[in-house]
């Protein structure tokens, strides 16, 4: 037998001592791989049964999910006195170790909302990308920043609520443009009520929760009663709102004679794909599709879509009366308890078979496969953009990580430069990196790459080596990435190029990527979208470096004087730039206007203007102003 062979009879044995010892009672397994990496965490009510099954070598898994399974060398099991103790230490493990194949759990950051604080003294909506547990309401999320926007015109239009993001709201002598083109009631001016202001915050807060026929009743009602009193502007006002939504109301299709708010989860999976599809139901009406993709996941639709509702909710999206779902979700009565007491009010989870709930299942169902095919055939798409990529640049293997650095400065002052990344034809932004450049002084491109480079790969494990590593510029560019590869040992690590921009003097039609085995650019000819690719990232690193650049600049700009006034903080600092517009606005400021803002005082104020005054009087400093 080889050595091979023996060992993995070794590990096979140690595996079944451990199955054998499974005790038959409630909680958590962490699936992992020889090196010890935490591939997948999972609760179960009976810890031996659940875990046998990832062994049995039944057909209980696909093909694809036998295949991920079989790279479990060992599992750890926690024991927990119930079965909701072991859904929520679940939870908590997978935010603590995030294994690859529980993809559910992992922030949708990239998915807007609306939040609206009912607490503040006049609300305002803000769009944000994670919701928190903070009192707030949030709405969504939404599928797109363009969704978002059609919802906040509908609304800037019909109720008019403020747009200014100031919190607290800052009054002002005179309304904004805004309220000037009838788009804001200008709380800030008060010319509106706190109490005629909620009211209409109240108002919003029906319509975005999906009650666009209990408001139009209500609206209505008040057009009436206006109509009686002899007030036909605010009766005529009334009306346009109403018309305004009606018009959105005939864009939302009824699904439901119950007229009650529910969820509908869908999911669809093939190969290392699987997407989850979300009916947003309220009042009856179909107000959105939301799809959610995924790659590597582990189990059965049952227990995959269990794990994404639990974690759906858990985030703090609103919880409707009924979630309805097209499979019966693993510990669906636990979950169903869960967001019972989140809620405060009973919560059904249901899979129907039959009648109008059904129905609504199938479209849902329909919607995720139509999603999925359409995700698979993007996959394939780049995956041929990728291979062709391979091909045309002579690479020993796919550039399935991309990797591409510029640097950005004005004359040499403040100097950064920025990495941005790809994978599979896609960005990555969460992986993109910033640098201030640290040991160059004066305008020297090459050495910029040079410091950053070395920053980059010094340290970096091999896994997190790009494929191709692309460098804005010629030839220079090229050989200074290549040097850098050579002293640190990675000339075989990964491919190299360089892309210029066409020299439009010379008669040039097309960028130019040049890499270190031929002389001459290469030519894409009718494979001018592998071009276009490599432009796209260059773009977007260059967009990188440049808001980077600007952010330094602005910072350095603002900053540097107040920055030595003794006594003036962040805090200060930021307070004394908002309030007068900038250096220029706090120069012209007197010192009892100064003294008199939140936290200042008179010693310190008369700092601040004494030292504008001395930066003033110096030419060479003026420029830092």
């Amino acid at each position: 037998m080889s050595a091979k062979k023996t060992r993995t009879s070794k590990k096979s044995d140690a595996l079944q001592a451990q199955l054998s010892r499974l005790p038959e009672s409630p909680g958590v397994y962490l699936m992992k791989r020889s090196s010890g990496e935490i591939l997948y965490v999972g609760k179960a009510r009976n810890l031996k049964k659940r875990v046998l099954t990832y062994f049995s070598g039944t057909p209980r898994f696909d093909p694809k999910t036998r295949v991920l399974i079989r790279q479990i060398r060992a599992f750890e099991t926690i024991l927990t006195e119930t079965e909701q103790e072991a859904l929520l230490l679940e939870a908590n493990l997978i935010k603590r170790h995030r294994p690859r194949y529980n993809v559910f759990h992992k922030d949708d950051k990239r998915y807007p909302s609306l939040r609206l604080d009912p607490k503040a003294s006049y609300p305002a909506l803000e769009v944000v990308r994670r919701i928190r547990k903070d009192g707030a309401l949030y709405f969504g999320p939404f599928s797109s920043a363009q969704a978002v926007r059609e919802t906040l015109k509908v609304i800037h239009r019909t109720f008019k609520l403020r747009k200014c993001k100031t919190h607290p709201l800052k009054p002002r002598p005179r309304p904004c443009l805004n309220y000037q083109i009838n788009q804001c009631l200008a709380p800030c001016a008060r010319q509106v009520s706190e109490s005629a202001y909620r009211k209409i915050v109240d108002e919003v807060v029906l319509f975005l929760k999906g009650r666009t026929p209990q408001l139009l009743a209500a609206i209505q009602k008040e057009m009436e009663e206006a109509s009686r009193r002899l007030a036909f502007e605010e009766a005529a006002v009334l009306r346009d709102k109403m018309l305004a939504l009606k018009k959105t109301l005939e864009k939302q299709v009824s699904v439901c004679t119950d007229f009650k708010d529910r969820d509908v989860f869908a999911i669809s999976r093939m190969a290392d794909l699987a997407v989850v599809t979300r009916l947003h139901i309220r009042g009856g009406f179909l107000l959105g599709t939301q799809h959610f993709e995924f790659t590597h996941t582990l189990g059965t639709d049952a227990e995959a879509l269990g794990a994404f509702v639990r974690g759906y909710y858990e985030k703090g999206h609103f919880i409707p009366e009924e979630v309805v779902t097209a499979v019966a979700l693993e510990e669906g009565d636990f979950i169903e308890r869960a967001l019972s007491a989140d809620k405060g009010r009973r919560v059904r989870i249901l899979t129907p078979r039959r009648g109008e709930k059904a129905r609504l299942v199938g479209i849902a169902v329909q919607n995720a496969q139509n999603r999925l095919k359409a995700l698979a055939e993007a996959e394939a798409s780049d995956l041929d953009r990728l291979l062709r990529l391979q091909r045309r640049l002579g690479m020993p293997r796919l550039p399935g990580r991309i990797e591409c650095i510029d640097n950005s400065t004005t004359f040499g002052a403040a100097p950064v430069a920025s990495i941005v990344v790809f994978e599979k034809g896609r960005p990555k932004p969460g992986a993109y990196r910033r640098y201030r450049i640290r040991t160059v002084s004066g305008p020297d491109d090459y050495a910029f790459m040079k410091e950053v480079l070395h920053r980059r790969f010094e340290n970096a494990a091999e896994k997190d080596f790009p494929d191709l590593l692309m460098v804005d510029g010629g030839k220079g560019q090229l050989n200074v990435a290549a040097a850098v590869a050579r002293e640190l040992g990675l000339e075989k690590a990964f491919s190299i190029v360089a892309i210029a921009k066409k020299d439009r003097e010379k008669g040039e039609t097309e960028d130019k990527i040049y890499t270190l085995h031929r002389a001459d650019p290469v030519r894409f000819g009718r494979e001018v979208d592998l071009l276009h690719l490599l432009e796209r990232i260059r773009d977007a690193a260059h967009r990188f470096a440049v808001a980077f650049h600007r952010k330094r600049r602005r910072a350095r700009a603002l900053g540097s004087v107040l920055d030595s006034v003794p006594g003036v903080g962040e805090k200060r600092k930021r307070l004394l730039l908002t309030r007068f517009k900038g250096i220029e606005g706090l120069r012209k400021a007197s010192l009892e206007e100064i003294a008199g803002l939140p936290t200042m005082t008179e010693k310190t104020a008369r700092a601040v203007l004494e030292t504008l005054k001395e930066k003033q009087d110096k030419p060479s400093e003026r420029g830092a102003l």
